[in-house]
């Protein structure tokens, strides 16, 4: 046989009588007369099926029954207590669960100390870290697997059905192995790159910067040669330090000290290419950082963490040319990859 359900202020009742072990001080405490609280703990009685409590004329006692129980139900009511604020705090983006994707990029100088001064600040806030390359970030929004992405990608590019909120720009920096020839220049140009092998992303990893970087080979007239293509940051510096070419990188990978590995700033090429009827000049493109998220569907614990990164007063810390512009949302998530 199924127990109807036992409203909330039984439950109270029941409570009172058991600490007090008098009907009428619990009465009092609750408010209301003597003859109602004893139809309700009879009542309450009648709905379990067992005796809570023994009285006589002179005594109250509490059963074995009511004694295993009493600790749950106060347990049920201490809960019931605190959901209002919860709500509130829920509402507030001060407690709730945050999943949040970012690139590789941004665990080199952005996330570490970011995440723990956010949990500090809001440790109620369940943050779900998943490392993930653009196009897998995309795919995990459409599945609803993330809230929120830290994406790279070429200035000014905003991702279809997303809102972004900039986080920092960077230059592209390059690296390359040490002892290749040009690492010994104390002053390099494009030009001095442009028949270099090259070590790259995929273009469906991250289409923008991927067409920033064959643009600039294009307004010097050259074609980028493409030695070896591989999606972690990481990796593609340790295959620069194997010889197997060069590559253009976000100049806070700089912190990813790997052995046999060099990096350096590169300036303008000489005028190069007629595009539209004119002669453009090859220029090292920059890259920036955003935080993404759906369009119109900024959660309250989201709206807390983009009120966090407002807060920072160098919008993310230790993130190069970190940007401070209030602009629209962002997103991320678990691992998947840059």
């Amino acid at each position: 046989m199924t127990t109807p359900a036992i409203e909330l202020r039984l439950w109270r009742q029941f409570a009172a009588v058991a600490e007090e072990l008098h009907f009428g001080r619990a009465a009092a405490r609750l408010h209301m007369t003597q003859p109602p609280l004893t139809q309700a703990i009879a009542h309450l009685e009648a709905l379990l099926g067992v005796r809570l409590f023994d009285r006589t004329k002179r005594s109250v006692r509490m059963t074995d029954a009511g004694e295993a129980l009493l600790p749950q139900v106060l347990d049920l009511l201490a809960r019931a207590q605190a959901l209002p604020a919860q709500a509130r705090a829920a509402a507030a983006g001060e407690v709730g669960r945050l999943r949040l994707a970012f690139v590789s990029t941004a665990g080199f100088s952005l996330l570490p100390e970011w995440v723990r001064l956010f949990r500090e600040q809001y440790p109620r806030v369940q943050l779900e870290l998943l490392e993930a390359t653009g196009d897998t970030q995309l795919q995990a929004f459409e599945r609803h697997e993330i809230d929120a992405g830290i994406m790279l990608h070429s200035p000014g590019f905003a991702p279809v059905g997303l809102e972004r909120r900039l986080i920092a720009r960077e230059p592209l920096v390059l690296a390359l192995a040490a002892e290749h020839p040009l690492a010994a220049k104390t002053a390099l140009t494009v030009d001095d790159v442009l028949d270099q092998q090259l070590v790259i992303f995929p273009r469906r990893i991250l289409p923008s910067l991927y067409d920033a970087i064959f643009a600039m080979y294009h307004a010097a007239g050259q074609l980028p040669q493409v030695a070896q293509e591989a999606i972690q940051m990481q990796t593609i510096v340790n295959l620069v330090s194997a010889g197997l070419g060069i590559a253009w990188v976000p100049e806070s990978v700089r912190q990813f000290q790997r052995s046999g590995v060099v990096y350096r700033s590169v300036a303008a090429g000489k005028p190069g290419a007629k595009v539209a009827g004119r002669v453009v000049r090859p220029v090292v493109p920059g890259c920036e950082t955003s935080l993404v998220w759906p369009a119109g569907d900024a959660s309250p614990a989201l709206e807390r963490l983009m009120a966090f990164i407002g807060e920072s007063p160098d919008g993310m810390p230790h993130l190069p040319h970190a940007v401070d512009e209030p602009q629209p949302h962002f997103v991320a998530a678990g691992v998947l990859r840059r």
